[in-house]
């Protein structure tokens, strides 16, 4: 009877996985305090680190605040139901986070009992690298003038394509009309 009270006693976790993405041109010191952060939300509501990987910069599927390119920050972590509200929370607040999104992976986790490396559970500082055309915002007049640019070449294209067709269908109508008078010469 001691055990089963035991197991009602225990609290089960969850097991979640966080990405976020940073801002490429982000301050390596800013990076360190939302790492800091995270860390410390999770320590605060007695949840555990599994993992954390710096998946480096990477280009975005669309633009996000005129940025093409971000740094995705990969979590995971083992807590309860509130960690996950306090984390997101934590990350909103952080004007150097474009994006981030938090996925439940398992239920019923032990949080004692997850094994975790020291080395895996680390943060690792982000190095300054230089700038490129790609990390830079684009500016709204910019994306315009490229919107405006690929319309109006489609729009050539089409004009160019419609020419040819109508140059053909010219040439067979010639044909055709030459055809008809030579009906009309023969009665």
């Amino acid at each position: 009877m001691p055990a089963l009270a035991e197991q009602r006693a225990r609290r089960w976790g969850r097991e979640y996985e966080t990405i976020y993405i940073l801002r490429p041109n982000v301050d390596p010191d800013e990076a360190d305090r939302i790492a800091a952060r995270f860390a410390d939300v999770v320590r605060r509501l007695d949840g555990r680190m599994v993992r954390v990987d710096n998946w480096g910069k990477r280009r975005l599927a669309y633009a996000i605040g005129g940025f093409s390119r971000g740094i995705f920050v990969y979590v995971r972590y083992v807590g309860y139901g509130d960690l996950v509200a306090e984390i997101e929370r934590n990350l909103r607040q952080f004007d150097a986070i474009m994006r981030f999104q938090t996925v439940l992976l398992r239920t019923g986790v032990d949080p004692t009992s997850v094994q975790v490396d020291a080395e895996e559970t680390r943060f690792a500082r982000l190095e300054p690298s230089p700038l490129t055309d790609e990390d830079r915002p684009v500016s709204l007049a910019r994306q315009l003038a490229s919107v405006a640019a690929e319309v109006a070449s489609g729009e050539a294209a089409a004009r160019a394509e419609l020419g040819a067709d109508a140059g053909e269908a010219g040439a067979e109508g010639d044909a055709e009309s030459t055809g008809a008078e030579a009906d009309a010469d023969e009665e």
